[in-house]
This record gives structure tokens, C-alpha cells and sequence, in this order.
């Protein structure tokens, strides 16, 4: 019975969380982008194999899930799910699937940006492992981990370059003092 619970309590968190740049994204599209970096798609390109990893239905006969990995999972989901949308709410029309900014983008400190430089990363990454916890076997969820971070990895640092050049000494400042998107980690 936990397994099922755990398993419908994570698509709901999913849709919840994939609700939360609904808003944003309505709000970016009368952004003129001034710069981009498509180096991020290929960013974007390896998170999605890691989370085909993740989702995929390869498994050895009897598998299943402890009844602690599943309780992981359904406390990791919601915090996911809340980091997401406080990041998002944050970011507002400044929010982009690639990376880009906008002519007048401002750096944003506020709200979990003061914590972490990219919530939203670290939100992916609590869904991400929330969902391996409730539904992936072991050698796909390191697959998917490995693809997941190489991907966020692109991404942070097209974000970043960008940052760094609009923003020079104010932006340095800032990625010295708080944390990339996993903790403790700058």
C-alpha cells in the first residue's frame, strides 16, 4: 500500500511542480533575449536522459522498493516541489528554458537565490531523487544521477558565463557566498 501511495503522491508532486512555470514562462515571452548561451541545450538534452533513466520500466524479477525509500521519497517530492515553485515566483519574467537574459535582467538574491544560485536545479535534483527512491532500480538511477548532473553541470556554467559578463564583481560576490545547487557545494 506505501508503494502505491508513495507512487501517486510522486506524480502529483511532478504536475504541482511542472505547474510552477506556467506563469513564468506566459511572463518571458514578451522578453526580448539580449544574449544566450546554447550551449545549455545540450545541458537540457543529458538532464532529459537522466530522467528517461529514472522513469524507464527495466527492473529484475520481484523488485521493489523499501519501505524507507519510499518514505524518502515522499518527503523529498514536496520540498522539491516547494523549492520549485519559490524559485520560480522569484524569477518571474526573467525565468527561461535556455539559458538567456533578457535586456533589462536583473541578478535575483532574494527568496531561495539567497541560498542557493540555482533552485531550480536543486528542486530538479530533489524531484529527481525523489523519484528514484519510489520507482527506479539501482543501475539506472546512477545512470540517470550521472547524466542528470553532467547536464546541470552545462547548464550552471552557460548560466553562470552569462551572469559573470552582465554582471562582472557584483555577480563573483555573490557565487563566493552562496551555493551552486547542490549543498555545500560552490
Amino acid at each position: 500500500m506505501l508503494q502505491v501511495v508513495a507512487l501517486v503522491e510522486l506524480v502529483l508532486c511532478w504536475v504541482v511542480w511542472s505547474a510552477a512555470f506556467f506563469k513564468p514562462s506566459r511572463q518571458s515571452k514578451g522578453q526580448k533575449k539580449a544574449v544566450r548561451a546554447p550551449a545549455s541545450r545540450w545541458g537540457i538534452l543529458l538532464e532529459t536522459v537522466g530522467f528517461a533513466c529514472a522513469w524507464m520500466y527495466v527492473r529484475p524479477v520481484g523488485f521493489s522498493k523499501s519501505e524507507a525509500a519510499l518514505i524518502v521519497s515522499m518527503v523529498l517530492a514536496p520540498l522539491g516541489v516547494a523549492l520549485g515553485w519559490a524559485a520560480a515566483r522569484q524569477l518571474g519574467k526573467q525565468w527561461r528554458y535556455e539559458a538567456a537574459l533578457s535586456e533589462d535582467h536583473d541578478l535575483i538574491r532574494t527568496g531561495p537565490y539567497r541560498w542557493v544560485r540555482h533552485p531550480i536545479y536543486a528542486s530538479m535534483f530533489g524531484m529527481l531523487l525523489a523519484t528514484l527512491a519510489a520507482w527506479t532500480w539501482w543501475p539506472l538511477a546512477i545512470a540517470s544521477v550521472l547524466f542528470f548532473v553532467a547536464g546541470t553541470e552545462i547548464r550552471v556554467r552557460a548560466e553562470e558565463g552569462l551572469l559573470a559578463e552582465r554582471f562582472g564583481a557584483e555577480f563573483q560576490e555573490y557565487r563566493l557566498s552562496t551555493w551552486a545547487y547542490i549543498p555545500f557545494v560552490r
